[in-house]
C-alpha cells in the first residue's frame, strides 16, 4: 500500500572542510571576540574608575557595595559580592577578581594564583559556608554575560527573550539564596 507521507530532502552535498573552518572562524569566533571587545573595555574602565573615583574618601565602588548589602545579606552574601556579580556582567571570570579588589581595597582587579591566599582574604571578610554555599548557587543561577545576551538578542531578534534570558535565572538565583539563607538562619 502506498504510504501519503513524502519526505523531500536536499541534494547531499560532500562537506566541504575549508569552507567549515573559515565560517566558523568568521561567524562564531572572531563575532563573539568582537562582542566581548565592545562590552569588556568600557566595563573594565568604568570598574576602574569605580574603584579609583572617591566622595569624602570612600570610593564608589565601596559606596555602590554599602548601598546593596541590605538586600545582600537577605540573599546570604555582602554588598561586595554581589557589587562583584553586577560589574562582572561583561564576563563571568572577573567576578571573583572583582570580590578580592574590593576586600583588599584595591584599585584595579587582582589575580591571585594562590588558593591559600584566596581563601585567606575570604575568611578575613567574614565569609562562612553559607556564603560560599550562597555564591556557587549565584554563580550558577544568575545572568548570562553580555557576549551571551547579545547573542541570544542576535539569534531570536527579539528583546522579549535576551530580557527573559536575564531575568528568569537572576529571580530563581535571588530567590534561592534567599531560601538557603532563610533555612541556614532557622537550623542555627
Amino acid at each position: 500500500m502506498p504510504s501519503s507521507f513524502i519526505l523531500e530532502l536536499p541534494p547531499y552535498r560532500k562537506p566541504q572542510l575549508g569552507k567549515i573552518i573559515i565560517r566558523s572562524i568568521f561567524d562564531r569566533t572572531i563575532f563573539v571576540l568582537l562582542r566581548a571587545l565592545q562590552v569588556a573595555a568600557p566595563a573594565g574602565l568604568v570598574i576602574w574608575l569605580f574603584a579609583n573615583i572617591g566622595i569624602d574618601g570612600t570610593s564608589i565602588l565601596t559606596l555602590i557595595a554599602n548601598f546593596l548589602d541590605p538586600f545582600a545579606k537577605i540573599m546570604g552574601l555582602d554588598g561586595y559580592i554581589l557589587t562583584a556579580f553586577i560589574f562582572g556582567i561583561p564576563a563571568n571570570e572577573i567576578v571573583l577578581p572583582i570580590i578580592l579588589m574590593c576586600y583588599l581595597n584595591g584599585n584595579s582587579l587582582v589575580n591571585i594564583s594562590d588558593y591559600a591566599a584566596i581563601g585567606e582574604i575570604l575568611i578575613n571578610n567574614n565569609w562562612t559556608i553559607l556564603t560560599a554555599i550562597n555564591v556557587m548557587i549565584f554563580t550558577v543561577l544568575h545572568f548570562p554575560c553580555t557576549t551571551t545576551l547579545l547573542s541570544i538578542k542576535k539569534e531570536t531578534g527579539s528583546f522579549k527573550w535576551t530580557a527573559l534570558s536575564f531575568v528568569l535565572p537572576t529571580v530563581c538565583g535571588i530567590l534561592i539564596c534567599m531560601t538557603t539563607n532563610f533555612v541556614y538562619c532557622i537550623l542555627s
